[in-house]
């Protein structure tokens, strides 16, 4: 069961990350042995749980715009390494963490963890790739750098909490959900993308620029993400086509289509997402009103408006291989709706 996700004729369906990969690919090799070596404990189950979700096949965006965005600022050290890798662990403790709250039953096509091993485990263990991910923050001694990180994990937090208290309620507005995402996700990407001139001293307009493109690439990636659980593959979503939806979860495709439908529309809405009545059948109603009033294009359409922010954000900085694989990134992003 799915619905055709329209959308604008100037998509790119051949970008991709490879171009970016390649040329981080040698220092990504530096981050992976990293990863490695800190998910080491002699306690049994923490490397266990650890390497069943950074072994799973996630792409590793994060710690790559940390590279690249160093390598583009030409920062000659190596520890933006070890803040590419505390990066990561940051993003799989709370890929940890969110399978709990929101009981997931998959994560990148594979039983989440807490399927595994069971909810106690996973908080733990995510609790400890948060510790050695500060630890790594201090091993690469920049206070800057730190603050940036240490006050994404806070803003993380924060969002998780403000998508909690904003379950389950049809009341919740445009501006609120924009606000959950922009903390939950864009903050991590912002931070990834803003330490790597921050290592190479560069100035602050550069610093800004890395900031803005981060935050605004994040919002693209995770209003293409609402997108593709009413419309996408098992594949391209790492997790079951509906999961958003059978748990309750408001996101903007629910919101426009609960804005833009009749009354009937939105007591389907209340009943879904506020009662529970969101079983197979009415996931099939779900995608129809979806396509009826247009809420997965404008969804689209909105990851479109902040992936322009994103490469607008790095339009002033000088051209270079680097710079263009970050914009291709923005494309690519958007693009995973097939």
């Amino acid at each position: 069961m799915g619905v055709v996700i329209p959308l604008e004729e100037n998509r790119n369906p051949q970008a991709s990350i490879a171009p970016l990969l390649e040329l981080v690919h040698q220092d990504m090799a530096l981050v992976n042995q990293l990863i490695l070596s800190k998910t080491g404990s002699d306690v049994a189950m923490i490397p266990e749980v650890a390497k069943h979700l950074i072994d799973s096949g996630g792409k590793r965006l994060r710690p790559m715009l940390t590279l690249a965005a160093a390598t583009m600022c030409n920062y000659d050290g190596k520890h933006h390494v070890t803040l590419a890798a505390s990066v990561e662990f940051m993003h799989t403790a709370t890929l940890l963490h969110d399978d709990v709250v929101d009981e997931s039953d998959m994560r990148r096509g594979k039983k989440s963890a807490r399927m595994v091993w069971g909810n106690q485990a996973s908080v733990l263990v995510g609790d400890f790739l948060l510790g050695q991910a500060f630890r790594m923050m201090v091993d690469a001694g920049s206070m800057a750098a730190l603050g940036v990180l240490s006050n994404a994990a806070a803003v993380i937090a924060e969002g998780e909490v403000m998508q909690l208290a904003a379950a389950q309620s049809m009341e919740t507005t445009e501006d609120d959900y924009l606000a959950v995402i922009r903390a939950k996700t864009a903050a991590l990407f912002s931070a990834a993308a803003e330490v790597g001139p921050i290592l190479a001293g560069s100035e602050k307009p550069v610093q800004d620029a890395f900031r803005s493109y981060g935050v605004n690439l994040g919002l693209a990636f995770q209003l293409v993400d609402d997108a593709l659980d009413y419309g996408g593959s098992k594949q391209a979503l790492g997790k079951n086509t509906g999961d958003d939806f059978r748990e309750g979860k408001i996101t903007l495709p629910v919101l426009l289509c609960y804005r833009r439908g009749n009354e009937e529309d939105r007591a389907f809405w209340r009943d879904a997402m506020e009662k529970g009545s969101s079983d197979d059948i009415a996931l099939g109603r779900a995608m129809q009103l979806m396509e009826q009033h247009g809420a997965i294009s404008a969804t689209i359409s909105r990851a479109r408006h902040y992936g322009q922010i994103a490469r607008d954000a790095l339009a002033p900085l000088p051209a270079s291989p680097h710079k263009e694989a970050l914009l291709e990134v923005v494309e690519f992003c958007i693009s995973r709706v097939n």
